[in-house]
């Protein structure tokens, strides 16, 4: 079976408070390598504060290492906010040293792309956020050949449509848009308008499943509800499918930010999540 999973950071961090408090894993970096590797991921995810965690005890040249002794490669480094806030401001401060953080992890770990974004929902003036995108991905091409990719989403108040998240990397060459099954359903996208898309600008795709209905709480819902890919209502084949059929070829990153998840062992966070993710995307049989 030709399948080629990602398993992004959030899913089998374990136990980790999402945007709320402690954000780095308790597990060892050279401990998820070997375990993505044993289950049949291609490669993983890694978020900024756990890239300080691990470093208290690795060099990113250990990082790079214990990737490539199994075999895997580091695909998404996560989190940009906030690049568009002027210069001087706490936010912005702290966006240019995530960023810089990530641009010497994306050069010394081959990372496939960096994942940028509006999180928090600050609004921002149209104009101002192309121009501030524009001059984060022509840093970002001085630094590394990691692309940096715009996450769009529903607490995203800026831009929330396949239409706006266009308009934002339009003109710019490396970069294109993150496609998440959890954020596209939410937002009433469906697999079919996912065509609007030209090819080139598909840069990633993750799956992760849940319920139509929101929750009275969406952010407590999005950061630890989301379910394994097919046991939820959302139709990730159908995703798949129109992605496939588009010419998308890159991993299929799998995102599943689940309370439920993160409490089992290691072993089994990683198998259920490979054997769940590689059941919507092998190829159906007759």
């Amino acid at each position: 079976m030709s399948v080629e999973l990602a398993n992004a950071y959030w899913t089998s961090a374990g136990p980790v408070e999402v945007h709320a408090g402690k954000e780095w894993s308790d597990y060892d970096f050279a401990d998820r390598c070997a375990e993505a590797a044993r289950v049949g991921f291609v490669g993983l995810g890694l978020w900024h504060s756990d890239i300080e965690h691990q470093l208290q005890k690795h060099s990113l040249k250990d990082m790079r290492r214990m990737l490539d002794d199994n075999g895997i490669r580091c695909f998404e480094l996560e989190f940009i906010m906030d690049w568009f806030l002027d210069e001087g401001e706490e936010g912005r401060r702290e966006s240019d040293r995530i960023r810089a953080l990530l641009f010497e992890a994306a050069r010394e770990l081959d990372a496939h792309h960096i994942k940028a974004g509006n999180i928090p929902g600050t609004p921002c003036e149209m104009g101002r956020l192309k121009e501030a995108y524009a001059e984060l991905c022509a840093d970002a091409a001085a630094n590394t050949s990691a692309k940096v990719l715009y996450e769009f989403m529903p607490f995203d108040v800026n831009v929330h449509s396949i239409e706006s998240a266009l308009e934002v990397i339009d003109g710019i060459d490396n970069t294109g848009v993150v496609i998440d099954t959890w954020h596209m359903s939410k937002l009433g996208i469906a697999p079919e308008d996912v065509r609007r898309i030209p090819l080139e600008q598909l840069g990633w795709v993750e799956l992760s499943d849940g319920q139509i209905e929101d929750m009275e709480d969406r952010v407590e819902e999005t950061v630890n509800h989301r379910k394994l890919p097919g046991e939820g209502e959302f139709d990730i084949r159908g995703y798949v499918e129109v992605c496939s059929d588009m010419g998308y070829v890159e991993p299929w990153g799998v995102e599943v930010l689940s309370q439920e998840l993160r409490g089992h062992p290691i072993d089994e966070m990683f198998r259920r999540t490979y054997e769940a993710a590689a059941a919507q995307v092998a190829p159906v049989t007759a």
